[in-house]
């Protein structure tokens, strides 16, 4: 049976040429990069050219990377972290501005803070998903310590407008946190161009390892660590450093900006036959995100349930069966049964949210893999309607 794989803002597979330059450190070149003798001096220079070759793909300098085990604790780190930072420097700094659309990995520790006396402030996004820069700049207050706002949308793939919005919350001395994890080897930018104060990244979305990010941390930040126990990553990150997968980050960022020029295109294309065929074959088909403000390899669909009476997990297990792999909103929340909560702040209603599918092309994909898809969801669509 064909297998098509479409679901690369989960995960995508390691590449054999980052496996490769990953190999050597996993035995070879084993030692402890704290450690001063030989063996640790190997380590230590492996570690900082991979943070130098980071640093430089997002032009910043290699001191401003801290590596972490992947988005989800940058994401925790860069919010409990500025937070804590404020709050032990000005009782009054206590305040925080995000969007309805964000990560679970930035809403969650929100949510904790406001537990813990702090108070959040969600913006509402648009029926595109984007958030303005007015909005943030009406939400900011003189308790006001940071703004987290994500680069782009993992689930509709929506680009926001991180640099207006930078430059709103730094009239206000606010500082800004954005999630690039799903732009990192995608699109280019500059976290100079974007101004951004702290930027968190991830290895295993652009062909790395599992299990490795890393936080862009600006100069000057003040940043408290969340771990403690050891003086690693410049006393931010405490614990030994994962070198290998250091290496392996390092080699796939390399990577994905040599052929980011090439790829850009190529799944821009995929996405658009894609979106074509599903609005010619499907006209109650609903294009999530925004029309021209948007990654280029990520396709969120939704039926209107009105009409195609359908549930998205449904789809999703059906299309699994005929060998592809898609899902119905993020991998981390995929598995709930909970309609998107993204799709949700966007304004869709729960059914139609619900009547989901994303796809997200990957260096494997083909145009032969565009018609696979549609001729097959034609079928699965027939056989769910008439059943």
């Amino acid at each position: 049976m064909k297998r098509i794989y479409l679901d690369h803002t989960a995960t995508t597979p390691l590449d054999a040429r980052v496996f490769e330059a990953m190999r050597p450190y996993f035995s070879e070149i084993f030692g402890n990069a704290s450690s001063i003798h030989s063996f640790g001096r190997e380590a230590k220079s492996a570690l900082e050219k991979a943070r130098e070759t980071i640093a430089k793909a997002i032009g910043a300098q290699s001191g401003e990377i801290f590596f972490t085990s992947g988005g989800t604790e940058s994401d925790n780190f860069a919010i409990h972290g500025v937070a804590l930072a404020a709050a032990k420097k000005s009782a009054g700094k206590n305040h925080i501005v995000t969007s309805a659309a964000e990560h679970h990995a930035v809403l969650e520790p929100c949510e904790i803070l406001k537990e813990e006396g702090f108070e959040v402030t969600v913006l509402p996004v648009d029926s595109n998903g984007l958030v303005t820069p007015e909005q943030v700049r009406n939400a900011i207050t003189d308790k006001t310590c940071l703004v987290s706002i994500m680069h782009a949308n993992n689930e509709v793939g929506t680009v926001y407008p991180i640099k207006e919005i930078a430059a709103v919350a730094h009239e206000r001395r606010v500082v800004v946190h954005t999630d690039g994890v799903q732009t990192l080897g995608k699109i280019p930018f500059s976290v100079k161009d974007l101004d951004v104060d702290l930027m968190t990244l991830s290895a295993h979305k652009l062909y790395g390892p599992k299990g490795i990010g890393a936080l862009f941390v600006k100069k000057g930040t003040e940043l408290e660590p969340m771990i403690h126990g050891g003086g690693q990553e410049r006393g931010k990150r405490p614990g030994t450093e994962n070198v290998p997968l250091a290496v392996g980050f390092a080699k796939a960022v390399e990577l994905a900006i040599e052929e980011m020029q090439t790829e850009m295109p190529r799944l821009e294309s995929l996405r658009s036959n894609l979106q074509s065929q599903i609005r010619n074959h499907f006209p109650p088909a609903i294009i999530n995100g925004h029309p021209t403000s948007r990654l280029p390899h990520i396709l969120n669909i939704s039926f209107d349930n009105n009409k195609i009476p359908l549930q998205g997990e449904m789809l999703v297990m059906n299309m699994d069966l005929q060998g592809i792999a898609v899902t119905s909103g993020s991998a981390c929340t995929s598995g709930s049964m909970q309609p998107s909560h993204v799709l949700l702040a966007m304004g869709r209603d729960e059914k139609t949210a619900k009547a989901t599918l994303r796809f997200s092309f990957g260096k494997s994909n083909t145009e032969e893999d565009v018609d696979y898809v549609v001729s097959t969801l034609k079928q699965i669509l027939q056989r769910m309607t008439d059943g």
